[in-house]
């Protein structure tokens, strides 16, 4: 039984095969667009086997153009380089290939040959193969935003300018943009998040295509900054400590004492203001007495937080010399 867009049959379809499938009355060849770990049941899936088609290379396509001109018993009029560029237009699709092929053939006039000007004349550009809300949308966004990690300002060019070109949401960009800012550079160049934001800010203004180069801008600053996610593992590590130690009280020293029983109860009391201190620096523990001093944060040598890694690193000699 074959069953085509099987993703289409909803939970409660899909388990209807279930039993006809283990007593072998059929055998259930199902096909799909999306991505069956998203969109099948686990049940159906765990009883069969998965069969991955990819896009065809650029030698595949051209083999099958080839066939296609023995089939039709003449050749394509085009030159050498417009003939890769009708392979790469084909982006991997071997119908859309032979589409483009009856195109070029239907345009030509005897004799004629097209170079890549003429073939852009005469076939319509074909929509890139993108899905907002799948496969498509989600491997793109990852190659953008690890490409930034990674310090590379044109392959991050590359695929900002691929999403922008198959009509990804502006919003969303800015937003990754925003998101790549504060996880992957953080402290070590604080102007990122501000170059991101403003990047958002001019797109508003702008709008497309103009705007789209703001986009591009940040997408090089952020590439080309110096990387860190201290603040991120940091966050991530207190985030996990207060669902550790639970509702803990802050120690007392730091509470506010507005009313009468509250300062009888020792709040705010032995609490040192930091601005009359030397060097503008107590040392207090701030973190619950349960809890101990916790050290989250720690900056790389790196960019901007380069000072900071030496500022902390003086308080913590000036915190070791007034606890003795």
């Amino acid at each position: 039984l074959f069953v085509d867009e099987i993703h289409r049959f909803n939970r409660a379809q899909q388990d209807g095969f279930l039993p006809v499938m283990e007593d072998g009355t059929v055998v259930l060849v199902g096909a799909t667009t999306e991505n069956p770990s998203f969109e099948l049941n686990a049940a159906l899936l765990s009883r069969a086997r998965v069969l991955v088609f990819r896009s065809l290379g650029e030698d595949s396509i051209a083999k099958l153009l080839a066939r296609a001109e023995d089939a039709e018993g003449r050749a394509l009029p085009l030159d050498d380089e417009a003939r890769a560029m009708l392979v790469r237009m084909s982006d991997g699709d071997g119908r859309a290939s032979l589409t483009l092929a009856e195109e070029v053939w239907r345009a030509a006039k005897s004799g004629e040959v097209f170079g890549p000007e003429g073939l852009q004349r005469i076939i319509q550009r074909r929509a890139p193969i993108y899905d907002k809300g799948q496969d498509g949308h989600y491997n793109l966004i990852s190659a953008l935003h690890k490409s930034v990690r990674g310090s590379d300002p044109d392959a991050a060019l590359y695929y900002l300018a691929r999403m922008f070109d198959a009509g990804e949401d502006p919003l969303y960009l800015g937003r990754r943009l925003v998101r790549m800012a504060v996880e992957d550079i953080g402290l070590a160049d604080p102007q990122a998040l501000v170059i991101a934001n403003a990047a958002k800010d001019a797109y508003d203004y702008l709008g497309s295509p103009e705007g789209e180069l703001a986009f591009a801008e940040a997408a090089v600053y952020l590439a080309t900054a110096p990387k860190s996610n201290a603040v991120y593992t940091a966050f991530k590590a207190a985030t996990q400590a207060a669902k550790e130690y639970g509702s803990l009280l802050p120690p007392k020293h730091i509470l506010n004492a507005p009313t009468k029983l509250m300062k009888e109860e020792d709040y705010g009391a032995g609490y040192r203001y930091d601005h009359d201190e030397p060097d503008a620096f107590s040392g207090q523990d701030y973190f619950p007495e349960k809890m101990g001093r916790r050290t989250f944060y720690d900056p790389p040598e790196r960019g901007f937080e380069r000072d900071i890694r030496k500022r902390l690193d003086y308080w913590a000699k000036l915190r070791g010399e007034r606890e003795r």
